[in-house]
Order: C-alpha cells, then structure tokens, then sequence
C-alpha cells in the first residue's frame, strides 16, 4: 500500500497548496528513532550545545521571510502575529543556549565523607544526567515557538536529548523548512544532523510514543489526543514521562470593586485577549465570572463593543472551525444562557467572535450547563454573572485544572483584602495574574506554563529555563574514585560550575 501524502493546506480556502511528505510508517518512525539513539552522545559537549542552539536561532532569524512566507501561507496567523512568534522562538533557542553555559540545571550536590553522623555518610556526588531520545508533538495554533524549533525541542536538545518530532498537519511545510535549519545548524558544528528528526501522520504519532528507545515526550494540543498518549506512554513495559500541555479554560474573576472602578477598561482588555488570533490561544480567557448588577452590566456593554468590532477570522483549519460553530451553538441552546455578541460561522472559511452568558448558579451543580466548563477553541468566552462570593467559591471548586488564572481587583483591594480570593484562584492553575491578561507568556526563569490536569499531564512547566528539567534524570556517584568522576563532579570543578558542596552554595 501507497504512503499516505502529506498535504500543505490554505485554511483560508481549505485548497491544497502543495504535496510536502508522505506518512511515516512504522518502519520509518523505527529508522528515525534509532537514528536518533545512536547520535545522542554527540550532544554531550555543553559547549557545543549551546553553540548549536544560538545557530539555530540565527538561521531561523536569516530565513525569516521564508519561514513567515510558509507558515502565514498554512496557518493564516498572519506576518504580524509570525514576525513575533519568530522572534520568540529564537529568543527561546538563544536562552537555552545561556542555560546550559551557565550548568545550575545540572543541579550538582557534593557531599564529603562524614563519618561523624547518623548514620555515617559516605562520599556522595549528585547531578542530572540526560534521558534519552524525546519524542515532541507539535502544536497547530504555534507553527513555530510550540513546533519543530520550539520550546519542546530547544528545551530537549539543551538538555543533550536528541528529538524525533512529529510535525503538526496544519503545517507541514513550515514543519520541514525549520527541520532543514536546525539540521543545517547542527551540521556546521560538527552534529549528526540526526539529533533532529521530523516524522508525519497520525500512526506514526502513536509509533513513536510506543518505540522502545523514546525516553520521555512532550505534546500541545488536545484533551483528547493528549490524554490517548498519555495513557500509551504510562502502557509501555517501561513507561515513560509524557509531559501534555491539553487544555484550559483560563479563569477570570471580576471582584465587584474592579468592576465598579474600571468597567470600561476591563472589558475591552477581556475583549481583546479572548479574540487574540481567533481565540486560538491557549491561554485564552474562556471563563469569566462578573458581578451582577450595574458595574457588570458596563463591563459587558464595554465587552459588546469590543467584540462587535472584532472582524471575521480564520482559524488554523476547518476541522477546528466545525468544532467551533457546533461547540458554541450547543451551549447557547442551554437554558438562560444569553449570548450578547452571536459567535459561530463568519463566512464559509471564517468565524465571527462572540461571547455568552450564564447565571453563576447554574453552575454551581452538576448538569447539562458543564459544558460551559469545557474550552471551546475560537474566539468565545462564557461570562458567569454572580450575585455573591459564595458563588464565585462554588463554582471555582467545580473548575478542572489550568495554566491560569486571572484576579482583576480594585485599587483599594491592593492592600491584602483580595488575599482571601487569591488564595481560592491558587490551586486551580499554574500562572495566577492580577489584573492582567494572560495570553502572551514570558520566556523567563520564573515562568511556570503549566497547571493541574488537564491542563498538562504533570507539574512541569514547557516554558521558561526550568522547562530543560523534564528531560533529566538524576544520578549519583558513592565514594567513586576522582578519575572515574564525570568531569562536572571532580574536586577541582573544571568547568567552574555551580555546585552545593556539604550542604552550602559553593
């Protein structure tokens, strides 16, 4: 039997653009991880690792027309949004690179034989090791800083693990352009081009999180497509780490305070961070409680005007576009459930922003009105209107699990009496926000992009410096010898690594 051909699609026409590869087979997905296994001690050279990753950068940055070019041409996310996205991307690969220089991720410990304590100890030496080949899946709405080059791979790469990824289909072609860079890159300082491989189709997905010699994976995308590998990876005869980032709803809690004070400006920003890129976001704002009464109705006047003047947009294809206008016409057939802005079809390839609105107690209950506490991808947002904190409390102890959470509090409520709320809003993501939006993430050492399930399948972030620990192991070395040593563990630290030597910073 043929190979199934991959296609390049136009979302904004559902056409073909043009045949970029065939679907991996089993046999395929076999080679490329193998391939992979038998190059991972390339990688063992820190320093040219992090020269390997500011090159990628650089050649991501050098084709950037081509790349904008063909993920515009596959996602319609448009240049703007794609120059951004670019350069976050290469900012990411960049930081790796300063990661590993720098070696705290390899968080060394030195213990000294110490024969006076209980019980005694022997000497020990302690630091992180890499596990192996990773497996990444690539997301559909992040065609480059959650794809081939992005944060799942520099992340994985820096740590000294090959990565076998599986491209997204919403963008093949722009999957291969940024393979043939990193590759590229890893070539001109002396790497197996290898260390980077890219596989497409369906099974091959389910091959390669099944393959012996994958070690740990990373994926973006659905509760649905990530939770079936999740449950693969935990089946293997040695289970693995999979680290899926699935799904959020993203809460907003209005105290009425804030709405009383800046009603106008609360719902604007609500407007434009829950119609950012078509919704497509997966920091979204999708569920937002505002109090009842007049401050809230402004809110939602102001919220109605915003996204009355939102135009009809593309999403990234028209699987997701059904999805979309089905998933928004079944919940506003609920009862009370108003919509003040209509979201569904915009035209035959596009849709139109909306939002929808809920009385807080319906929620408080198990019921039909649940799936309003499931995301729906695209620009919509449910707005629960509450008559009291006790409700905000009830349905917030109903929410699954999320990247974030957002508080938008008054002036006056700065001084420790939003603490209470706070606190409520703390265990249900991993970002808490105050009064701020939370599409857009920083790639900094503090950030944590992660959250309870189904927000991701651990408590891991996928972005930020921390996000090399998932593909790390730690070992450690007893009363072995100086010159058996790993050089990073000798006595005379060559490498003037970061280390806790008896217990103190060294």
């Amino acid at each position: 039997m043929a190979a199934a051909p991959v296609w390049s699609v136009d979302p904004r026409t559902g056409n073909p653009r043009e045949q970029v590869a065939v679907e991996a087979t089993a046999e395929e997905v076999d080679r490329a991880v193998r391939a992979a296994h038998a190059v991972r001690g390339a990688l063992a050279d820190r320093t040219v690792r992090a020269a390997f990753l500011r090159t990628a950068a650089d050649l991501l940055a050098e084709a950037q027309e081509h790349v904008i070019e063909a993920a515009d041409a596959e996602t319609a996310l448009g240049p703007a949004r794609l120059t951004g996205e670019l350069a976050r991307t290469a900012a990411q690969l960049r930081a790796f690179a300063e990661v590993v220089e720098e070696g705290a991720y390899l968080d060394i410990h030195i213990d000294h034989e110490d024969g006076s304590r209980t019980p005694p100890w022997p000497d020990l030496r302690r630091y992180k090791i890499p596990l192996g080949v990773v497996a990444v899946y690539a997301a559909s709405n992040f065609p480059l800083a959650f794809s081939v080059p992005g944060g799942d791979t520099a992340s994985a790469l820096a740590a000294g693990c090959p990565v076998v990824v599986k491209a997204h289909p919403d963008h093949p072609a722009t999957s291969e352009l940024c393979a043939s860079l990193l590759r590229r890159a890893a070539a001109r300082h002396g790497l197996p081009e290898d260390v980077l491989t890219v596989v497409h189709g369906f099974e091959a997905g389910v091959e390669l999180v099944k393959h012996p010699l994958v070690s740990a994976a990373g994926f973006t995308g659905s509760v649905r497509g990530g939770r079936a590998l999740f449950d693969a990876a935990a089946a293997r005869p040695a289970p693995i780490p999979f680290h899926g980032e699935l799904g959020s709803l993203n809460p907003v809690v209005v105290t009425e305070a804030a709405a009383t004070e800046r009603a106008e400006q609360i719902g604007a920003g609500l407007g434009g961070s829950m119609t950012m890129g078509a919704g497509q976001f997966c920091t979204k704002p999708g569920f937002v409680f505002a109090p009842s009464g007049e401050a809230g109705d402004q809110l939602l006047k102001s919220l109605t005007e915003t996204v009355s003047g939102t135009g009809a947009g593309v999403m990234l294809d028209h699987r997701m576009r059904e999805a979309f206008v089905q998933g928004v016409a079944e919940r506003a057939a609920l009862p009370d459930v108003e919509a003040p802005v209509t979201p569904g079809a915009g035209g035959e390839h596009t849709v139109s922003a909306g939002f929808l609105t809920v009385p807080a107690r319906r929620l408080a209950e198990e019921g039909p009105h649940d799936a309003l506490l499931e995301e729906c991808f695209g620009p919509v947002t449910v707005v629960a209107r509450y008559d009291s904190a006790d409700e905000v409390t009830a349905v917030l102890s109903r929410l699954p699990g999320n990247l974030t959470a957002t508080l938008q509090i008054a002036t006056e409520e700065a001084d420790g009496s939003a603490a209470g709320l706070l606190a409520e809003l703390t265990p249900v993501a991993g970002r808490v926000l105050v009064n701020g939006w939370p599409t857009g993430v920083a790639v900094a050492p503090a950030q944590h992009h992660g959250g309870p399930y189904p927000a991701t399948t651990s408590t891991s972030t996928s972005v930020g410096a921390t996000a090399i620990e998932r593909w790390l192991r730690p070992v450690s070395y007893q009363s072995t010898p100086e010159a058996l040593l790993p050089a990073e563990l000798r006595e005379d630290n060559p490498h003037n690594l970061p280390r806790r030597v008896d217990g103190r910073r060294a």
